[in-house]
């Protein structure tokens, strides 16, 4: 998608989000012209500055938001602080630290709304982080009560289980660890990240059906049913906007439109979407 698309082109959802609806997972890009993005960035994503986030959520009826910091920005969060500034009592925000920062800026973080440190683990985005920094930021995270976002493949949950097993903060794993939709809900993947959702450390977010499949979602929905199942009151939602390096043009209302579909019971879609987002963020 492009995110200076006009929203008027675009369907409204046929699920109507219950009021208080929050998207946890979504980012803002640019613009480059005031907030540069990273020298060593892996991608070049198309500007999509806060007003485009804020349109967006006005078309689909989302009222509050967790502004995601994306590895194109780097450790720069300059945008993502900006959007939380402009709209405190309606956004939070995750930012990418390393171990350098100092206490003050992480203590006007938290000020500002941020409330997590997200690390990538994927390996188009760099692969597995310096692990003594990733130590070293949840040590200096955890007195604040932040939450650490782990962004994974499928192929390394298992790998890195034990690792994830041993954070001892609360920690949040992107876009339902980007399992396969194609391979199933009996998949090793899924298997393993619901033997961590017994953790009553972790939470996942059942986001990212256009990533790990393609309109309809149909074979994405089995696997965020089972999540939403398993631990209804440690899942989030969110839309992913503006979809960097998607593999086609998503329509976010099919995103709202899945809700009632991976979350049966209208007690559980509130969960997911404003009760549980509200108790991690503080809304």
């Amino acid at each position: 998608m492009t995110a200076a698309r006009d929203l008027s082109a675009r369907r409204k959802p046929h699920y109507q989000l219950p009021a208080g609806s929050t998207d946890a997972h979504c980012h803002v890009f640019g613009p480059a012209a005031k907030f540069p993005y990273a020298p060593n960035r892996r991608y070049t994503p198309e500007d999509a500055p806060k007003e485009a986030l804020a349109a967006l959520h006005d078309h689909l009826g989302v009222q509050r938001a967790v502004i995601v910091q994306a590895s194109c920005h780097g450790k720069d969060n300059a945008a993502m602080l900006d959007a939380l500034a402009w709209r405190p009592d309606h956004y939070r925000g995750v930012a990418i630290l390393d171990d350098t920062i100092p206490g003050g800026d992480i203590l006007k973080m938290h000020q500002a709304g941020v409330r997590g440190a997200r690390f990538n683990f994927v390996n188009h985005l760099g692969g597995t982080p310096d692990m003594d920094v990733f130590n070293n930021v949840i040590k200096r995270i955890k007195p604040l009560g932040w939450h650490v976002v782990l962004h994974l493949d499928a192929p390394d949950i298992v790998p890195l289980s034990d690792m994830i097993r041993a954070i001892p903060i609360k920690f949040v794993i992107d876009h339902m660890g980007r399992v396969p939709a194609k391979d199933g809900v009996d998949q090793a993947p899924l298997k393993a990240l619901l033997e961590l959702a017994k953790i009553d450390r972790c939470w996942i977010k059942v986001c990212g059906s256009e990533r790990i499949d393609m309109p309809p979602y149909d074979k994405a929905v089995p696997i965020a049913r089972k999540i939403v199942e398993t631990i209804p009151d440690r899942v989030l939602w969110g839309t992913d906007f503006p979809h960097p390096n998607s593999t086609h043009d998503c329509d976010e209302a099919d995103l709202v439109d899945l809700v009632p579909l991976i979350a049966l019971d209208p007690a559980v879609q509130k969960k997911l979407l404003v009760d549980n987002p509200a108790k991690l963020y503080g809304f």
